[in-house]
């Protein structure tokens, strides 16, 4: 892939990221009564850089091209929300979920489903729809919501896991999914002071 293929293949991914941004953007402040009460926390977005997108597609056994890029990967434009409570994570999910010009494609429910070292979050992928001078296309982008807890022990495990190799594997998974555990309680507490109904 020359980096004008590349810049050419994801110009519509960054389009249809910038569409959901303003979404949710308008969601975070009309979502709940009072201004306060937004559900949003901060939002980060990125569009997967060509090295990367190269790397994954060869992971897979396959050639890395524009075709396979498009055919095999929906997560070329992320985005990642990071909420207050499980419950602002629900509701903005719903409400997305009923917008009749997104194209729900797929979720992963890592909060009621953890994976076993502990790591909670909500992946879910929309197609969006982006229109161009003579025709209109579906992009994907996939949005990981978290809450400050679940993003806090996210950016900690990365920070001191990865790409490094433990004597004892085991022991630290079990260390992990004990802190993750921990942060889970804390903010089940937090949650009981928390306004703003389940829609």
């Amino acid at each position: 892939m020359t980096d004008k293929e590349y810049y050419d293949l994801v110009q519509p991914y960054h389009d249809a990221m910038k569409l959901l941004l303003t979404r949710l953007e308008v969601l975070n402040h009309t979502i709940y009564p009072s201004a306060a009460s937004n559900p949003v926390h901060t939002v980060q977005s990125r569009i997967k850089k060509k090295a990367s997108i190269e790397e994954k597609l060869m992971h897979r056994g396959l050639e890395p091209t524009v075709d396979n890029a498009k055919n095999v990967l929906q997560d070329i434009a992320g985005v990642r929300i990071v909420c207050y409570f499980t419950g602002d994570i629900h509701n903005l999910v719903n409400i997305l979920k009923k917008q009749p010009d997104l194209i729900f494609i797929r979720e992963r429910d890592y909060i009621e489903n953890p994976k076993p070292n502990g790591y909670r979050s909500y992946h879910i992928i929309f197609g969006v729809n982006v229109c161009c001078l003579d025709a209109v296309e579906y992009f994907p982008v996939e949005i990981q919501f978290r809450t400050i807890s679940m993003d806090f022990w996210a950016a900690m495990e990365h920070r001191v896991s990865y790409k490094k190799a433990y004597a004892n594997k085991e022991q630290r998974v079990e260390e992990l999914l004990r802190y993750s555990n921990t942060l889970e309680e804390m903010e089940k507490e937090f949650e009981k002071y928390n306004d703003n109904p389940r829609l």
